[in-house]
């Protein structure tokens, strides 16, 4: 089977995006109990932390190890023309020691960490490894090292997002959701002021390979436990919901690059009811994976263009538990063309059945035509 061939991608990966998840958690506790400098701004006016640069480090580090400086392609959002300014010499070292915390808790996750503590230069060389462009050639590592930065500094919803494309065809996929509840109604219980360290309440870890028609659910594991996987995973499911006057529809939280009006005039004609629940980072895709939601809707604005790192793991979750992901003219999205993805018409759109994700294409067409996009 297709998804056996791929067991030791999928085994390293769902390892280091806990690791990754234990590295956000403290950076996040710190950054509400301190007045450090932890973020900053891009030029596109995004936000970048000292978790985003930290996790990259460490998935890269961790990556090359496990598969070979040589041998190993990895496309992921950040660079390091910030850390490099002399003036950020306090951001780069609280990203050293944010790396080096974190690598030092390898064994506890079933993974060899470095022998000794890494100095600045080889934490900026991890950084900038991740410089490829993707395309349809060859294997490509995607990630994205905190989906949702804007959710991750409010103390909201975020992710920590792995993908393996192989040949243009996404092949794994991982989401980390420190704050996203293992239990029932997960995106209604977090609150910025719980401990999750000191609850049974954690956070979750979602998996799946290509072609294995199943994902899964790893909860989080606390400070003082040891990672035990896949013992303690279980299968999650789409949700069997086909009526849209019962179906609940995601949205991201973000007016930049997605509309929202023309989302509600697709929910009133296919007849959504509930009001939609807006929603920081691929999270969206999770809550549809695992039965939370039915319907996720995003309508990029004139001139955006959707990168592969912000859908790949969540594409891939929806699907092989079950559901229907497509752009808005019904057809498949491409992660072959490199960092983008081109070609898309008018959106994207991910549903729990093929029922529903008729009705909203449907809907799609019939309000762009009364439109003013």
């Amino acid at each position: 089977m297709e998804n056996e061939k791929y067991s030791k991608e999928l085994n390293v990966a769902v390892r280091v995006v806990h690791m990754a998840c234990f590295l956000c958690e403290k950076v996040q506790k710190q950054l509400f109990s301190t007045n450090s400098d932890q973020v900053k701004s891009k030029d596109d006016d995004s936000l970048v932390t000292v978790a985003d640069w930290s996790v990259q480090a460490t998935i890269c580090w961790m990556l090359t190890e496990a598969f070979g400086s040589q041998n190993i392609s990895i496309v992921a959002e950040e660079d390091v023309q910030t850390l490099i300014k002399p003036e950020s010499s306090a951001l780069l070292e609280m990203v050293l020691t944010s790396v080096n915390e974190c690598l030092a808790e390898a064994p506890r996750f079933g993974l060899q960490g470095p022998d000794k503590a890494l100095g600045p230069s080889q934490i900026l060389e991890a950084i900038s490894k991740c410089n490829s462009t993707g395309g349809p050639l060859g294997r490509h590592w995607v990630l994205d090292p905190v989906d949702g930065t804007l959710g991750f500094v409010r103390g909201d919803q975020y992710a920590i997002a792995l993908a393996m494309i192989e040949y243009g065809q996404v092949k794994i996929g991982v989401l980390g959701c420190p704050n996203y509840s293992v239990k029932d109604d997960g995106l209604n219980k977090y609150s910025q002021q719980k401990n999750l360290v000191e609850s049974d309440d954690v956070g979750c870890v979602m998996y799946t390979s290509k072609g294995s028609g199943k994902a899964w659910m790893q909860p989080l594991i606390l400070c003082d436990k040891r990672f035990e996987w896949p013992n303690s995973a279980k299968l999650i499911r789409v949700s069997s919901i086909d009526d849209p006057a019962l179906a609940t529809f995601c949205e991201p939280v973000e007016r930049s690059n997605s509309d929202h009006s023309f989302a509600a005039g697709v929910a009133n004609t296919v007849g959504l009811r509930k009001k939609p629940l807006r929603v920081y980072s691929m999270v969206k895709y999770a809550a549809i994976a695992r039965g939370e939601a039915e319907i996720y809707m995003k309508f990029a604005r004139s001139g955006y263009k959707e990168k592969i790192w912000d859908h790949a793991a969540g594409v891939l979750l929806v699907q092989e538990a079950g559901g229907v992901v497509s752009d808005a003219g019904g057809r498949s999205l491409d992660f072959s063309k490199g960092i983008y993805l081109e070609g898309v018409d008018r959106g994207i759109i991910a549903c729990s059945g093929l029922a529903l994700h008729e009705k909203i294409i449907g809907a799609v067409y019939d309000s762009w035509e009364s439109s003013n996009l």
